[in-house]
C-alpha cells in the first residue's frame, strides 16, 4: 500500500517545532516588571537627539538597548535603564 504525505501537515509540524525550539530565546529578552514601555524608550532616545531608531530590544540586565542615527548621519548605540528611563550609554557605533 502506498501512503501519501500531506505537505500542509508536514509544513505545519516543521513550523511548530521551529517555534518551540526558539521559544526560550524569545522569552529571555522580555521587559521586566516595572519597566518603561518600548514606546517610552524610543521617545526618550528621540528626545536625546536620535532621528531614526534601527533596533531596540530588552536585554537580560535591565536595559533597553538600541541603535539609531542622529542628525550627523552617524550610527550610535544607546542603553536606557528599563525602570528609570535614564540614558546610561550613548556612543558612536
Amino acid at each position: 500500500m502506498i501512503k501519501t504525505i500531506n505537505l500542509k501537515s508536514v509544513a505545519a509540524a516543521v513550523l511548530a517545532t521551529a517555534a518551540l525550539a526558539t521559544a526560550p530565546f524569545a522569552l529571555a529578552d522580555k521587559p521586566g516588571p516595572g519597566w518603561i514601555t518600548i514606546e517610552k524608550a524610543i521617545e526618550k532616545a528621540k528626545s536625546s537627539g536620535y532621528t531614526e531608531i534601527y533596533k531596540i530590544e530588552a536585554d537580560d540586565n535591565g536595559y533597553w538597548e538600541g541603535e539609531g542615527r542622529k542628525a550627523d548621519s552617524l550610527t550610535y548605540e544607546f542603553r536606557i535603564d528599563g525602570t528609570s528611563g535614564n540614558i546610561v550609554r550613548d556612543q558612536k557605533d
